[in-house]
């Protein structure tokens, strides 16, 4: 994969970096401190720009904005949302630089185009949210060109958004040098390591929700980690398979092929081989799971604190409730302590070790919860093939 460190000379060129500042905005227009890590992430981009003496464009997207009117030529749509306008990103980037960014409110079309003209070495713009436009969305051709149009050269320099087949990130490329940026090769980086010769003894922990995404992550890993530690929605949901039948012969393909242990009747088995341990006792609600319980919390911080790898995908539980809090605390704090090189991804579990531990404990935050899924699981991300 070519990265932009292998360019010799990028004073006074204009550089489009495709970064991912989908950050919260707070109801009074601010995105804050504690939510801006994504922005923090593309930093070491920019700077290295900054030191080279480029021009610096970058576009992202923020959130899924409506789209009420067709953009087939690519004009400027008359209905935007607030909400949804990276205005408030600028402004936090800006602060976070000690520097100017100029923010521009389209992202193709004569107003990005007059700006970009003007800019001069060392200057800053951010581009309006790209998903104001379904074109981005599409991959289409000519609103990729549009964007290029803007620059020399282009960086991807967003992992979180590589597994997607967008203008921005895909079609893009077929108009620019393109190369990726300091953080997409540091993820992509660490990543293959950790699946392809991860320092044992090497543990997964796998939560939340979206179990059709996770379950091919854990079919992947099975034979490559010595552990793997499931909690939340995807515990709950193989666990039901496993004990509908005591010999799961009528459970969905997958699962008959994976080495579980039995939820509840772990304590009573003897066979250390076996990989995907679900949790032997729970916090309960209404008769739903909605924490795993003490004794299965000790389990796996045990083993999570006895690893020399560590991969934290999805909460344990109902985290953002006090009730049902105590175990991916207790996995946060076992992540945090451990002496192995730990990699976290996903929203929700970055929140939640922020939430009960210091982040900055964490060797590597990676900022895509579903491309870091499908990377896991083996599969090719686009937005990275297409720089190879």
């Amino acid at each position: 994969m070519k990265t932009i460190k292998s360019v010799q000379n990028l004073e006074n060129k204009k550089i489009i970096v495709r970064v991912d500042f989908n950050v919260p905005v707070g109801d009074d227009g601010v995105v804050s401190d504690e939510e801006d890590w994504r922005i923090k992430a593309s930093l070491p981009v920019i700077r290295y720009l900054l030191e080279k003496k480029a021009k610096i464009i970058l576009m992202s997207h923020l959130g899924r904005p409506e789209i009420s009117q067709k953009s087939i030529k690519l004009k400027v749509h008359k209905v935007r949302s607030q909400e949804y306008s990276l205005k408030p990103v600028a402004n936090r980037l800006e602060k976070l630089l000690n520097k100017e960014v100029k923010f521009v409110d389209d992202c193709v079309g004569d107003e990005a185009k007059g700006a970009v003209g003007k800019m001069r070495a060392g200057e800053i713009i951010l581009l309006e949210n790209l998903r104001f436009y379904k074109e981005e969305e599409n991959n289409n051709i000519e609103f990729a060109k549009k964007l290029s149009e803007l620059a020399d050269i282009y960086i991807n320099n967003a992992f979180s958004v590589s597994h997607r087949e967008h203008a921005s990130v895909i079609a893009i490329t077929k108009f620019l040098p393109s190369y990726a940026g300091l953080l997409l090769e540091k993820e992509v980086g660490v990543l293959s390591v950790a699946i392809n010769n991860p320092e044992e003894p090497a543990t997964v922990i796998v939560g939340g929700a979206k179990v059709e995404t996770k379950l091919p992550m854990i079919k992947y890993l099975v034979n490559k980690f010595d552990n793997i530690l499931v909690g939340g929605v995807v515990a709950n949901k193989m666990l039901d398979s496993v004990l509908a039948e005591k010999h799961i012969s009528n459970t969905p393909h997958l699962l008959r092929e994976l080495p579980l242990s039995r939820g509840e009747y772990f304590q009573e088995m003897d066979d250390q081989n076996l990989k995907i341990k679900l949790p032997i006792d729970f916090v309960r609600e209404n008769n739903k799971r909605l924490d795993i319980g003490v004794e299965t919390a000790k389990l796996y911080s045990k083993i999570i604190t006895d690893s020399k790898t560590v991969i934290w995908n999805g909460p344990m539980g109902l985290f953002e409730e006090d009730d049902f809090s105590s175990g991916t605390k207790e996995i946060a704090k076992a992540v945090a302590r451990t002496k192995g090189y730990t990699i976290i991804g996903g929203g929700d579990t970055i929140s939640a070790v922020d939430k009960f531990e210091d982040i900055e404990k964490i060797d590597c935050v990676c900022t895509g919860g579903g491309a870091m899924l499908e990377f896991l699981a083996g599969k090719k991300l686009p937005g990275i093939e297409t720089l190879e």
